[in-house]
């Protein structure tokens, strides 16, 4: 099983209708919930998906908050909670993303999995060994 970080707009990709990333989010949501993947959470990211959760216009109307949160649910079932002790604050352009990179290294992660790439491959510093992939790439490299 492949350890990885997904940011809450592969999330949002997912539960949208549109947009070229809404499928391959899509698809790496149900490789997660069938095990290919385990995601990795923290308190910063953990907080993005609960206020995306809360979000209007992300849902259809007929989603009941009884069923958003059988959604939250069963992504957190399926992930691994890391608790973050060093913070490598400020280390990219937007310090909103930060908490993506050390979650990603305090749990060891393959791969961060976004949708906007470009943010987190500028940072000051670089781990060789995690990769930044848009959804569709961490279907197709981390098999």
């Amino acid at each position: 099983m492949r350890t990885i970080v997904i940011d809450a707009n592969v999330l949002a990709a997912a539960l949208g209708t549109s947009g070229r990333e809404s499928v391959p989010a899509r698809s790496l949501f149900r490789a997660v919930l069938t095990g290919r993947y385990r995601p990795l959470f923290g308190n910063a990211l953990w907080l993005g998906y609960e206020r995306l959760f809360e979000a209007k216009g992300v849902w259809t109307a007929a989603a009941t908050a009884r069923e958003r949160g059988n959604v939250l649910q069963a992504l957190f079932a399926c992930g691994r909670w890391v608790g973050i002790y060093n913070g490598w604050r400020p280390n990219l352009p937007d310090e909103g993303d930060d908490h993506l990179i050390e979650l990603a290294v305090a749990g060891n992660a393959e791969a961060i999995v976004t949708c906007d790439k470009k943010d987190l491959r500028r940072g000051r510093l670089a781990w060789p060994d995690l990769h930044v992939l848009t959804p569709a790439e961490c279907l197709e490299k981390l098999p």
